[in-house]
């Protein structure tokens, strides 16, 4: 399988973004929803892109309406609900799925680099278990994305280093983008 420099994306606008671009950083790619009980982590993800940018930190941040309906809107409205509500600097990408037939072959290589390991302790992830124990009763058992707002992190070599579930402490995130910056 080829790797994370061989991968491609489609911006909103439609142009083809290679992650070849990103080459020499440090990159963080993730899920994102809109209607989510998890959409408030956009506003750490930017304080960490205003933090690092010009360090070489970027976020490739992909919407996706593959759970719970929670990204309904055109690629216009969830740049417009991001800038507006989360004051977002970041590209946004073209709407996508990050599993099944039609998943964004970066996410078919993500999840073979790190897959699922669990959601942690405390309440989000009690509740995380119990609802996706509805919906895949072997959901601990495969790599595919559980919910909105996954995050892996890619170094400066194209490693794939880390993924962390939406349960994850934002402070964990943004302690691993910054132990590679």
């Amino acid at each position: 399988m080829s790797g994370f420099y061989e991968q491609n994306v489609t911006a909103a606008n439609g142009d083809v973004i290679s992650m070849k671009e990103y080459e020499g950083k440090v990159v963080l790619v993730v899920n994102t929803a809109t209607g989510c009980g998890f959409t408030p982590h956009y506003k750490d993800i930017e304080a960490m892109y205003e933090k690092y940018h010009e360090q070489g930190f970027e976020v490739v941040d992909v919407p996706c309406n593959q759970f719970a309906g929670q990204t309904p809107g055109t690629d216009d409205e969830i740049h417009e609900f991001c800038t507006l509500h989360y004051n977002t600097q970041f590209p946004q990408m073209k709407k996508a799925d990050v599993n099944g037939e039609n998943e964004l072959p970066l996410y078919t290589y993500l999840k073979s680099q790190k897959g699922f390991e669990g959601f942690g302790k405390g309440p989000k992830a009690l509740a995380m278990g119990a609802l996706l124990s509805k919906v895949d009763k072997d959901y601990k058992n495969n790599p595919n994305i559980k919910w909105n707002f996954t995050k892996f992190v890619i170094d400066r070599q194209g490693n794939v280093v880390a993924r962390f579930e939406p349960t994850a402490k934002m402070e964990e995130v943004a302690k691993c983008v910054a132990s590679l910056i």
